[in-house]
């Protein structure tokens, strides 16, 4: 039984209460019970996804590069969960000691994942173009890196000991445009031609998609962190947009006219792009400070769209197909999602930045609908799930049932 499948089960759970909570505080059922803004983000970020990946990467890098299964990790896997469970335990309570010590344990487990990609290359005898997905993957845990460096230095003033002058901005731009673009990207180039039964429209872009999206995410970092717009942020953006437009184009290009391939996992996958594209299409408007626009709403509330309709909708494809190709392996796996979690996860993002125009009570009331269409979205993946460890145990448990008990 997977360890890292067990713990993406329980953090996707805790997110339905965190989604949950959001709403209920927003609607004013339960007004005292807020604050929980970091917890909620994180349970999808740092919790389910980075599980997820965690235990993906190495895996997919080494069937790629035609080398044997490697074995579990549990050092990588001790020192992350680790991490994690001190920074629940520390940023709740602002207490330094468990914060420091959760973010050391995440930087120290994410070095030794990237020393293990690394060495794949060395051991691999095909050329780099195969094992393509590694080098998104090593570039992504690089800037997560970073992330983890700004992020726990949120807390111990690290902010000014390196000159950054938007230190949330660097940090979010670290985790999700560094890690997540790069990882999801490298996801999907070595597993699409599995899901799709058919290769990318362009293989060959891939290697100029990789650095257009890595210097991408450079210019979107340091952009902020040195308060740079048209030299790094501006051109940053421009580079990592059109790397995820062609990424797309790659994708959905061969499933075009064929209706039985749009099923809703992979709807989940595609669709889920049009939340990064949301805030990229508004960027111009903060940027040029446009009168009467709320900019600041915007920053405030636009990464909460994109962790629930990017990030968290990518993961309702990903989790439960995975899942159950660990749980279940004699039965055919496919993307999760269904058309109710696909309705009501982007219905949550439109009422998300409804809020964000809207004025007086509305906008509350847009909010707290907001979440709890996202709670809802997140009750079928949750229920396939739990269907999935419940059968997965029933299984190990009747295999591992003595026959000489059976004969008695």
């Amino acid at each position: 039984m997977n360890p890292y499948l067990l713990m993406v089960v329980l953090y996707l759970s805790m997110a339905v209460l965190g989604a949950l909570e959001a709403s209920f505080a927003s609607l004013q059922i339960l007004p005292w019970f807020n604050g929980m803004k970091w917890l909620r983000v994180h349970f999808i970020t740092l919790g389910a996804l980075t599980q997820l990946i965690f235990w993906l990467m190495p895996i997919l890098s080494a069937r790629r590069a035609k080398l044997p299964r490697p074995k579990l990790r549990w050092d990588i896997w001790l020192t992350l969960n680790g991490g994690i469970l001190l920074l629940l335990i520390g940023i709740p309570l602002v207490n330094f000691v468990p914060i420091f010590s959760g973010g050391t344990l995440v930087f120290i487990a994410t070095t030794l994942l990237i020393v293990q990609l690394s060495k794949m290359r060395a051991a691999s005898s095909i050329s780099a173009e195969a094992g393509a997905g590694r080098k998104f993957y090593i570039a992504g845990l690089s800037y997560f890196l970073l992330g983890i460096i700004v992020g726990t230095g949120l807390w111990f003033g690290w902010s000014e000991a390196l000159h950054i002058d938007v230190p949330i901005e660097v940090h979010i731009h670290a985790n999700n445009w560094g890690l997540l673009s790069l990882v999801f990207a490298g996801l999907l180039i070595d597993l699409y031609p599995t899901w799709a039964k058919r290769p990318l429209a362009n293989p060959n872009s891939v290697n100029t998609i990789f650095w257009m999206m890595t210097v991408g995410a450079f210019g979107l970092i340091f952009g902020p962190w040195f308060s740079i717009k048209w030299a790094l942020l501006v051109p940053g953006l421009l580079l990592h947009l059109g790397a995820t437009i062609w990424l797309l184009y790659n994708v959905i290009k061969p499933l075009k006219g064929d209706r039985e391939a749009w099923t809703p996992g992979m709807l989940h996958l595609v669709t889920s792009y049009f939340w990064i594209l949301a805030p990229v299409l508004i960027a111009p408007l903060i940027l040029f400070g446009v009168p009467g626009f709320p900019g600041s709403g915007i920053e405030a509330n636009a990464p909460q769209a994109l962790v629930y309709g990017w990030v968290l909708q990518f993961g309702y494809a990903l989790i439960p197909y995975f899942v159950r190709r660990s749980f279940l392996p004699d039965e055919t796996p496919k993307l999760g999602g269904t058309r109710f979690s696909l309705i009501a996860v982007h219905l949550g993002g439109f009422l998300l930045w409804a809020s964000i125009f809207a004025q007086g009570d509305m906008r509350g009331l847009l909010h707290g609908f907001a979440y709890l269409m996202w709670t809802l979205s997140l009750l079928p993946i949750i229920k396939e799930l739990w269907q999935i460890v419940r059968a997965g145990w029933e299984r190990i448990e009747s295999e591992s049932v003595s026959p000489v008990l059976l004969e008695n």
